[in-house]
């Protein structure tokens, strides 16, 4: 991606580095979460730069192994009740400021796609309204858990239309991408989630909102809000 313009790696890196002291927060500043997640970004940035997620061959592609790892981790999470000890002990409104990172993340994807790197349809101009969670998560912070005028229903909802968003994009990302199975973006797949330091979106950003959104969604059910 050297056609790229500076300031494009460059807003991502930050974005993703926020992400992590978001969620470092949330965790209440956990030292093994931070390490542990500090490592898995350079362990992923490492493979990225050998060219490893490049080879779009092979069955399943290689690009599962930037996405699957984290997702299990957060199944495996919920489904044991250790792991739902750990996840119950983020805090709430914490976690809703790490949404925040999807104005970045979404405005990232768009210049990609003027630089013909990613489809028009996973940006704003397409089927991806993925920024209007990260617009609003501001507000639902302050009036949700601030002001407190906010009901536990609304903030709930919030938190599963979001859910979807973020599922229609990611699903959206997979299929633009020149895989055996693309159905969409055939006129400019997506190429950039290949390449450092884009890469952290879908090994890291999306698995921390993914779970963000999971862990705040068990505690409104629980009402633990």
């Amino acid at each position: 991606m050297k056609h790229l313009p500076v300031y494009i790696p460059g807003v991502f890196t930050a974005t993703t580095l926020l992400t992590a002291m978001l969620l470092y927060k949330a965790g209440k500043y956990s030292r093994p979460l931070i390490l542990i997640t500090l490592l898995w970004l350079a362990i992923q940035a490492v493979i990225s730069l050998l060219g490893f997620y490049i080879v779009i061959s092979g069955t399943p592609p290689r690009f599962a192994l930037l996405l699957m790892p984290p997702v299990l981790i957060i199944i495996i999470l919920f489904l044991t009740k250790s792991g739902r000890q750990f996840a119950d002990g983020f805090d709430a409104k914490s976690l809703i400021l790490i949404h925040m990172v999807r104005v970045p993340v979404e405005l990232t994807l768009y210049w990609l796609f003027i630089h013909k790197a990613v489809p028009e349809v996973m940006t704003f101009e397409g089927r991806n309204f993925d920024i209007l969670c990260g617009l609003t998560a501001p507000l639902i912070y302050y009036f949700g858990y601030v002001k407190n005028v906010l009901n536990r229903n609304v903030i709930l909802a919030w938190n599963i239309i979001c859910l979807l968003l973020l599922a229609n994009i990611i699903v959206t990302a997979v299929f633009s991408a020149p895989f055996q199975f693309q159905k969409l973006g055939f006129e400019q797949p997506n190429v950039a989630l290949f390449y450092f330091p884009f890469i952290w979106l879908p090994c890291f950003v999306v698995p921390a909102v993914l779970f963000a959104h999971i862990a705040n969604i068990r505690k409104l059910i629980n009402n633990k809000h």
